[in-house]
């Protein structure tokens, strides 16, 4: 099901009645711009969201990273592009209802540092007691890092593994997702434990992780 709206009010009127897997987000709207909506869905619900913008420069690109988008595409643009990035964020978000793509269930739970992240429910809890609310993006990070505990990834590895065939050639991208991950997991994120940077190579998660 697919549905269009021409502003945040039509948006919102469809987002009350409809569940939706998935946002394409133009930012030049009528009334109110496309970042505010953006901050306004990733405020209230983890789905993926691709913005559309004739702006391609880094600084759009990184606001637009940073009010929660997933991916970020420049006008013009091939449609089968756009198809491959909702298809490629798409299978990320499988796991959301706990089914793999072969529909076959995950329960699987990840335990590292006071940290929990179920897989099946796509959760992050801290000591068990409060969960927190990570983007799609950053969520897949983290499963990404803990799948891969104590090695070290590049810029180019963690695109691969989070975007797939849809990246693009920002990888930039990775450090704001970094920063945004580390903000959410760190005690000190001035002075990271959890994710470390490794100098002209990339980064290491640096605790155990038991899986269950």
């Amino acid at each position: 099901m697919v549905r269009a709206a021409g502003d945040s009010t039509v948006m919102n009127q469809l987002m009350a009645v409809y569940s939706f897997d998935l946002v394409v987000l133009d930012l030049m709207l009528a009334g109110e711009d496309g970042l505010s909506l953006a901050k306004q869905i990733r405020e209230r619900s983890n789905m993926p969201i691709i913005i559309l913008s004739a702006m391609g420069d880094v600084v759009n690109r990184i606001i637009g990273l940073e009010m929660g988008a997933d991916d970020y595409l420049t006008k013009p643009f091939n449609l089968r592009e756009l198809l491959a990035r909702i298809k490629s964020l798409m299978r990320r978000s499988e796991l959301k209802n706990g089914r793999s793509a072969d529909g076959a269930a995950v329960v699987k739970t990840a335990r590292f540092a006071g940290w929990s992240l179920n897989r099946a429910s796509r959760e992050v809890w801290s000591n068990e007691i409060e969960c927190i609310n990570l983007t799609s993006g950053l969520f897949d990070l983290l499963l990404v890092f803990t799948t891969n505990p104590q090695r070290t990834l590049s810029r180019e590895q963690l695109l691969d593994f989070v975007k797939g065939d849809s990246r693009y050639p920002f990888d930039r991208s990775v450090d704001i997702q970094i920063m945004r991950l580390r903000r959410k997991i760190e005690n000190d994120p001035t002075n990271p434990r959890l994710i470390k940077t490794v100098h002209g190579a990339g980064y290491i998660f640096t605790p155990t992780v038991e899986w269950s």
